[in-house]
C-alpha cells in the first residue's frame, strides 16, 4: 500500500493507493492543500477515485467537494452526514474497495455523530475519535460522551494491538503510534468505567476552534468560506500599488476615479484626496447612477484591502471592465505616510 502523510498545521490528512491498480483516496482533505494530493498522486501516478471525510470537520475547511469536482472522485463520509455534496455514504460495516485495498468502516460516533474510523489492512484512520495521546473533543454540535466511551472501549480498541493509528490532528510532531501503544498510554484511555470517562471528557476546558462556526457551516452546506470568496475576487480582477496610485493623484490625472467603499464616518476621519464615497452596501444599488459611464477607470479603496476586492470584483461583473482594487487598504496608506484629506 502507498501511504503518504500531509500535514497543514496540525491537521493531518493523507494519500493511499494500491500501487498494482493506481487508484488512491485522500483521507480528511485540507483545502489549502489541494495541489499538494495532486502532486502526491502524481509522484506515485495514482488516480484519486475517493475523497473521504472522517467525520464533519469543525477546525478546518474540507477539500473533499473540490477533489470531487475537480478529479471526478467520489466524496465519501457516514450516512449520517448533513452534507448535501456527498456522493457515497458509508454505514457501519460498509467497505470501499480501492484497487486491491479493502477499506472497512466503523462508525464511531462520540465526537461527532457522524464519525467514522477506516481500516485497511494494519491501519486505522481514526480521524478525531482517537488521537495520539487523547481522544477527539465531545463539547461541539453533536457530541457525545457517552458514545465516544462505546465507540472506543467496545469498537476501536478492540483491534489489534498492533494496528497502526493514523489521527487527523496531531499538534506534537508525534510520528505515529498503535491501539496498543494508546491503551497503555492515553490518559483518556485509562479511565475505562463509561461514567468515569463521561464525568472526565465534560470537565474538560478546551478552547473552541478557530474556524467553528464557519467550519462548520462550510463544510455541513458544501458552500465557500470567507476565504474562497476572497481568493475568487482577488482571481478576477487586477490591483493597484499604492506607489502608482500616489502618482497619479499627484500628477493630478484625471483619467480614473478613486472609490472608497468604506462607511461616511470612516471616509470623513480620512480619505484619498479627491475620492469619491460609496459604501460597499450601496454598490449594486446606486452604481448605474454613480457611473453612467461603464468605460471609466475605478481604483477602488477600504480600509484593509478586502472590501475593496469585492467591490472591483463586483463592478467588473457588473460590465466596469477598467475596475481594480488598490493593492492595500487605507490602513497602508496611512502608514505609508501618503496623502490624507479630510
Amino acid at each position: 500500500m502507498i501511504l503518504e502523510t500531509i500535514e497543514v498545521g496540525g491537521c493531518r490528512s493523507y494519500v493511499l493507493g494500491c500501487p498494482k491498480t493506481n487508484i488512491a483516496a485522500v483521507v480528511d482533505p485540507e483545502i489549502s492543500a489541494v495541489e499538494r494530493y495532486r502532486g502526491v498522486a502524481a509522484k506515485h501516478g495514482l488516480a484519486i477515485r475517493y475523497a473521504v471525510d472522517t467525520h464533519t470537520h469543525a477546525d478546518h475547511f474540507s477539500a473533499t467537494r473540490e477533489i470531487g469536482k475537480a478529479l471526478n472522485a467520489q466524496v465519501v463520509m457516514s450516512h449520517l452526514s448533513a452534507a448535501p455534496f456527498v456522493d457515497l455514504r458509508l454505514d457501519d460495516g460498509d467497505m470501499l474497495i480501492v484497487g486491491d485495498l479493502r477499506i472497512h468502516a466503523i462508525a464511531t460516533p462520540g465526537h461527532t455523530a457522524d464519525s467514522t474510523c477506516l481500516v485497511v489492512q494494519d491501519h486505522v484512520f481514526t480521524g478525531d475519535t482517537l488521537l495520539i495521546g487523547g481522544t477527539g473533543r465531545t463539547d461541539l454540535p453533536t457530541g457525545d460522551p457517552d458514545k465516544l466511551h462505546e465507540s472506543l472501549f467496545t469498537k476501536l480498541l478492540k483491534l489489534d494491538p498492533a494496528t497502526q493509528i493514523h489521527p487527523a490532528h496531531e499538534y506534537k510532531g508525534r510520528i505515529g503510534s498503535t491501539i496498543g501503544e494508546e491503551i497503555r498510554s492515553n490518559p483518556r484511555l485509562q479511565k475505562t468505567a463509561r461514567a468515569d470517562f463521561v464525568e472526565m471528557m465534560r470537565a474538560l476546558n478546551i478552547q473552541a476552534p478557530t474556524h467553528l462556526t464557519e467550519a462548520l457551516r462550510v463544510n455541513m452546506s458544501g458552500k465557500k468560506s470567507v476565504a474562497q470568496l476572497l481568493a475568487e475576487a482577488s482571481a478576477s480582477t487586477p490591483f493597484m500599488s499604492m506607489t502608482e496610485l500616489s502618482a497619479r493623484l499627484a500628477a493630478r490625472q484625471n483619467d480614473l476615479i478613486v472609490l472608497d467603499v468604506r462607511e461616511r464616518d470612516q471616509f470623513d476621519a480620512g480619505h484619498l484626496p479627491g475620492a469619491m464615497l460609496l459604501p460597499r452596501g450601496q454598490l449594486e444599488l446606486r452604481v448605474n447612477d454613480a457611473f453612467p459611464d461603464p468605460t471609466v477607470r475605478i481604483v477602488a479603496v477600504c480600509e484593509f484591502g478586502k472590501i475593496s476586492t469585492f467591490a472591483a470584483a463586483t463592478l467588473r461583473s457588473l460590465g466596469y471592465m477598467r475596475a481594480a482594487a488598490l493593492d492595500g487598504g487605507m490602513k497602508s496608506w496611512r502608514e505609508a505616510g501618503l496623502a490624507v484629506e479630510k
